[in-house]
């Protein structure tokens, strides 16, 4: 495939590839990682930040929104339902210098999110999303503002075309797709005609699609059918960052996908734990907060069971070597190592606040107090 481009406001990514923002999963060791296995083209964003959380400064989010030097441009993703609170947020990241790119999401499905009106269920509210859009883009000045979304909340409350138009109104810069309504969470098949339908309806500004892509290939045959200017990666880059030099060669015209041995994974999965401990500053935080990788990068070898669980209960990068110099490393990258990975579950209900769908237009109820007050999601 010809290298292709994708510009979000004066920042140019090549090829057009965009990690995308996973709640405890895309901190800045993990963009290290992907950025890389790319040879740091693309674009990497933050895990989701709350708004109220950064214009209140809490620790652990001011650890969060921690880019390196080599991170350009910096992104952060940022999660509101107050225009107020999202406005000062905004303002913050631009006359404090602490990133080059605004995200907003109105994807997230989980309940603590959309029972406060957030994530998937806010573009829903037809006059709250314009609100909150006017007050980021006016709030970011020279900093592009870009949007995520899905379909909408379920089958009858489809809501990403008309979202799509105010965003371009309002002066969005580019729109991701997620493929599912909230209701379908992560299960099923994403839709990308939606995609298509929305490149068609909003021709002024970038489409993105996003929605099972487990490959390279799977990545160029979404552009090709759907016409859209770039791709998000979530859930198939988990256990995999190399994936993103899969792809890196992919727009490039060529080079087949990595196929690492179990030898070749575990010097990965080492190097994450030690970015995370790095991260942390603390060796034991950082394992821990590694084990939840395990399973994804184990996927399919021969490993066994109980080392799975071992390995899932690590607490020192010494206890980790021990374990990681037992496996079989001499194993090939295994076919059931391909494909869907993370979180597959629908889910039939969506968790709103109370007579959220009586009305897309009116908003009362919604203020500071359904910002959540922690960071995450």
């Amino acid at each position: 495939m010809t290298a292709t481009q994708l510009q979000i406001g004066p920042h140019t990514v090549t090829p057009p590839v965009v990690l995308a923002p996973m709640a405890g999963i895309t901190n800045a060791p993990f963009r290290t990682l992907c950025r890389e296995f790319s040879g740091g083209k693309g674009l990497f964003v933050s895990e989701m930040i709350t708004t109220r959380a950064l214009v209140e400064r809490d620790a652990k989010t001011m650890r969060l929104i921690h880019f390196d030097g080599t991170e350009k441009p910096r992104s952060i993703q940022l999660y509101g339902v107050d225009p107020v609170t999202v406005g000062k947020a905004v303002r913050m990241i631009v006359e404090e210098d602490l990133a080059d790119h605004i995200d907003l999401n109105f994807g997230c499905p989980v309940p603590k999110v959309t029972r406060k009106g957030g994530g998937s269920a806010l573009p829903y509210k037809r006059h709250l999303l314009r609100s909150i859009l006017r007050e980021a883009v006016t709030g970011a000045g020279p900093l592009p503002v870009t949007m995520k979304m899905r379909k909408g909340i379920d089958d009858d409350h489809i809501t990403y075309l008309d979202a799509g138009r105010i965003a371009v109104e309002e002066g969005v810069t580019a729109i991701a797709l997620h493929g599912r309504t909230a209701a379908q969470h992560y299960g099923g098949t994403a839709d990308w005609d939606a995609i298509a339908r929305l490149k068609e309806a909003v021709p002024e500004i970038p489409v993105l699609g996003n929605g099972d892509i487990w490959s390279a290939d799977d990545a160029v045959r979404m552009m090709r059918e759907t016409g859209c200017d770039g791709v998000v990666v979530g859930r198939g880059c988990l256990g995999r960052p190399w994936l993103f030099g899969d792809l890196v060669a992919a727009f490039e015209g060529g080079g087949a996908p990595a196929r690492p041995t179990l030898k070749e994974v575990a010097a990965v999965m080492r190097r994450h734990a030690e970015l995370l401990a790095q991260w942390l500053e603390d060796e034991e935080r950082g394992v821990i907060d590694f084990r939840k990788h395990v399973a994804w990068y184990t996927k399919g070898f021969s490993v066994g069971s109980e080392m799975r669980k071992r390995l899932a209960i690590t607490s020192s990068l010494a206890e980790l070597d021990a374990l990681l110099g037992e496996l079989d490393l001499d194993q090939e990258w295994p076919t059931g190592a391909d494909g869907p990975r993370g979180r597959t579950s629908g889910r039939n209900r969506v968790v709103l606040p109370d007579g959220w769908l009586d009305d897309p237009y009116d908003c009362a109820g919604v203020s500071a107090d359904a910002e959540l007050d922690t960071s995450g999601g």
